[in-house]
């Protein structure tokens, strides 16, 4: 049976296993790569300034794929996608929140491991920072959040489970009996929305998915300051952690920077001293600034009230209805797509057929469709006494006509 080799030159050659050694395979490969001149990928300078790698005689533009791509500028961070589609900060947090905690909720349900509901929540939030949440179902992406995050983490799940884990919570949350999920048309329905809403999150993220989780980190730190026996302080840490991935704090810092965030929280809250002279955080890469910051973002999230799942849905679809009409509105329609009515300066048959009409002078934009109608019905009534009159004197010549005598 023969195999293809690949070769650093970028060629194949064929060798014969069953007839060929391992040593002598070697040698042939060697043989061709000496006998063959290498082609290298150097970077060359696209036309439009970029970098480029020349492979062969076409120069292609370079994908990186680092985690350090899926940190968000601060310059980036607002207005986000939603704010731009007329939803509010404070909304658009509510529903980060809300999102986050239905994934956590469900991958408890699911029996996931914590690092693949983590990494769901800040696919989560990574996707909302590139997609509006007016545009977008926030209960359908979590789906697909959790159900790309399961096979990223290797314990992958049925989407018939992840929606009939979602079906239960829908239930729980309007304090309703619990009963099955009917697999009829709408289960079909969700079902393609959630597939479509995976590959759009896979797309909208570059294919990017890897999470660098801070579970690790926090304990290969507190071994550094000698702190891992103490097992409420490594506990409080990860609760931290955990509670920190409802913020866009795993879309701003690094995982190193959020760890030494949880160690210096639970530190103070459990009033565990630690090294000042100089900070321990240094010695990890941190800075003071970064620390308070995330110290702030994820304390506010004790301070907000728990947000309310049916009216952040009339929010959003209020916003949506808005931006249709909107949409509607640019291209002349009506909410309810008919032809929308222009004003007095610009092209209008009622307005065009209202200028011999006195009656219309001044008469608002909105008035001159009944203007018009009374006209058309004005016109049709006398074409209507005018028809009836010809007819009629058509009869009578008829009949005085057939009166007349015959000449002989």
């Amino acid at each position: 049976a023969a195999d293809l080799i690949y070769v650093s030159a970028g060629r194949w050659v064929r060798s014969v296993c069953s007839s060929v050694s391992g040593s002598a395979e070697l040698a042939l490969m060697e043989a061709t790569m000496a006998a063959t001149p290498a082609t290298t990928a150097t970077p060359n300078p696209l036309p439009g300034g970029d970098a480029g790698i020349l492979i062969g005689d076409r120069v292609y533009s370079e994908v990186f794929l680092t985690i350090d791509n899926s940190l968000i500028p601060e310059e980036k961070l607002t207005p986000t996608p939603s704010m731009l589609d007329g939803l509010d900060l404070h909304t658009e947090t509510d529903l980060r929140i809300l999102g986050c905690e239905l994934i956590q909720a469900a991958g408890i349900l699911l029996r996931l491991p914590q690092v693949a509901m983590a990494t769901g929540q800040v696919l989560f939030h990574r996707f909302f920072y590139s997609k509006s949440f007016v545009k977008h179902s926030f209960e359908i992406v979590a789906m697909a959040c959790i159900n790309l995050a399961s096979k990223i983490e290797e314990a992958p799940r049925r989407i018939r489970d992840v929606i009939n884990v979602f079906h239960h919570l829908r239930q729980i949350r309007g304090k309703r009996s619990s009963s099955p999920l009917i697999l009829d048309q709408n289960y079909i329905n969700t079902k393609n929305q959630v597939i479509k809403a995976e590959r759009r999150v896979l797309k909208e993220l570059g294919f990017c998915v890897h999470v660098k989780h801070p579970h690790k980190i926090i304990v290969m730190y507190l071994q550094v300051l000698e702190c891992e026996k103490n097992q409420t302080l490594v506990q409080t840490a990860w609760n931290y952690m955990n509670d920190s991935l409802r913020t866009n704090v795993f879309v701003r810092f690094q995982a190193e920077t959020i760890a030494c965030a949880c160690i210096y929280l639970a530190a103070r809250a459990l009033q565990f001293p630690l090294p000042s002279r100089p900070h321990w955080y240094l010695l990890f890469g941190a800075t003071e600034e970064e620390i308070k910051d995330i110290c702030i973002t994820t304390l506010k999230l004790y301070t907000r009230k728990k947000p309310n799942y049916d009216q952040l849905e009339r929010e959003v679809e209020k916003r949506k209805v808005a931006l249709q009409e909107a949409k509607l509105k640019a291209k002349g329609l009506n909410p309810d797509g008919t032809p929308a009515l222009s004003t007095l300066g610009g092209f209008s048959p009622g307005s065009k057929m209202c200028q011999s009409c006195s009656g219309c002078v001044g008469i608002e934009p909105e008035m001159l469709f009944f203007c018009l109608l009374h006209r058309l019905r004005k016109e049709s009534k006398l074409g209507r006494n005018s028809r009836s009159g010809s007819r009629s004197r058509s009869r009578t010549r008829s009949r005085s006509r057939s009166r007349s005598p015959r000449r002989q």
